[in-house]
């Protein structure tokens, strides 16, 4: 591997390591391990082709990192404003429409029923396309993208929804993910949840990836995931559509109530044990130091009126 190769491999694992929200931080002090990036203003947000490198070389390195990006982007579920809507949509591996060219690489918005390409560098959705979809699928799969908007809207302060049909017309995939972004306060975190319907087998198979980065004067992040699964009742597998999406949103509803309660548990188990088993409570003396008086004390003195073992004889 040659000095290029070991610099690109550097960035890249920087990049993919990127905490929520912070991915324009990472490029902006990577750019010296890749110099044709000198700022991430040139990369996130903008156009990319608007870049003035200083020679092909730096180029070429710059480049070098476009494959981490673009899995970054696809991992972490990151969102787009859909061309010609008001609302945005994940791009993941799931959205995408499978293609031997990644240059013209599309991502499928089932919610507007296009296509787009989207530019890893700049996150930006171009060139929107009318895009077919599965009719036999549409009622259930439309249902189920309604169901969960409700939910969102429920119990997210914001998010982003995408329901897929991915093997017509008995199963599909609801991504849902969620930012909090806090740089003044030194802290973001990302919610995402993939739930996997099958009505042919009446399962619900699930994940959920927490994402939470604190850094005050201090440097601790929280990376969780948490796999699940939900049998779907005979009884609303044969539902209507719209009955059918309520009630499963329903069950995915309280695995998630139930996860977050765990977590409310686990952080007071945090805060009064284990982080208090770190430090003493009191000094050995077992008295408080007044600390308003320290810079008052006489230690020289109150040692020996205290001791006497400074005392002649």
């Amino acid at each position: 591997m040659n000095q290029d190769d070991e610099r690109i491999a550097a960035a890249s694992s920087f990049i993919l390591q990127s905490p929520p929200g912070e991915i324009n931080d990472v490029l902006h002090d990577v750019r010296v391990i890749v110099n044709g990036v000198r700022s991430a203003e040139e990369v996130l947000p903008g156009d990319h082709s608007s870049v003035q490198w200083t020679d092909p070389q730096e180029e070429k390195l710059a480049q070098g990192i476009l494959p981490a990006l673009r899995d970054y982007n696809l991992t972490q579920f990151i969102t787009v404003d859909v061309p010609g809507t008001s609302h945005q949509t994940i791009v993941s591996d799931i959205a995408r429409i499978p293609s031997n060219d990644e240059d013209q690489e599309r991502f499928l918005d089932p919610r507007s029923k296009t296509s787009f390409k989207f530019d890893h560098l700049s996150l930006e959705a171009t060139d929107s396309r009318p895009a077919e979809l599965d009719v036999d699928a549409e009622p259930l799969r439309a249902a189920l993208e309604s169901s969960t908007l409700s939910y969102l809207a429920a119990h997210y302060r914001s998010g982003v929804v995408a329901v897929f049909s991915v093997q017509p017309p008995s199963q599909f995939i609801v991504q849902i993910v969620a930012n909090k972004y806090n740089p003044s306060n030194y802290w973001s975190g990302r919610w995402r949840s993939q739930y996997h319907i099958d009505f042919d087998s009446q399962t619900i198979r699930g994940k959920v990836l927490v994402n939470v980065h604190y850094y005050e004067q201090g440097n601790v992040q929280l990376e969780t995931s948490h796999d699940l699964t939900i049998p779907i009742p005979p009884a609303v597998a044969n539902a209507e559509p719209s009955s059918a999406s309520s009630k499963i949103l329903a069950l995915i509803d309280i695995e998630e109530s139930r996860l977050q309660r765990s977590f409310n548990d686990a952080y007071h188990e945090m805060a009064e044990k284990t982080f208090k088993g770190l430090r003493r409570a009191l000094p050995l003396t077992r008295q408080k130091i007044d600390w308003d008086k320290v810079l008052g004390y006489k230690l020289g003195a109150e040692l020996t009126a205290g001791k006497g073992v400074f005392t002649t004889s």
